[in-house]
């Protein structure tokens, strides 16, 4: 499994806002987002941060994601 932070970046595009704007409202460093444009894992504190500035629900800012091929799971 993978965290995915595209749902974020989308949230931006259709806010007109961008990355940095978003970094400052938010108080996160720009360490923090170098790793949300990685899809890293970030502390839960940082995502709580983004969630407050942009008035969201953390599903609506990232995702869970499958990294194996269902097709060849073994049961």
């Amino acid at each position: 499994m993978a965290v995915s932070y595209n749902k974020l970046w989308k949230m931006l595009i259709d806010k007109g806002m961008s990355r940095t704007q978003m970094r400052l409202k938010a108080g996160i460093s720009t360490k923090a987002l170098a790793k949300l444009g990685k899809n890293e894992s970030v502390n839960i504190d940082i995502l709580i941060k983004i969630c407050a500035a942009l008035d969201c629900d953390i599903t609506d800012i990232m995702e869970i994601v499958s990294t194996t091929n269902s097709c060849n799971s073994k049961e």
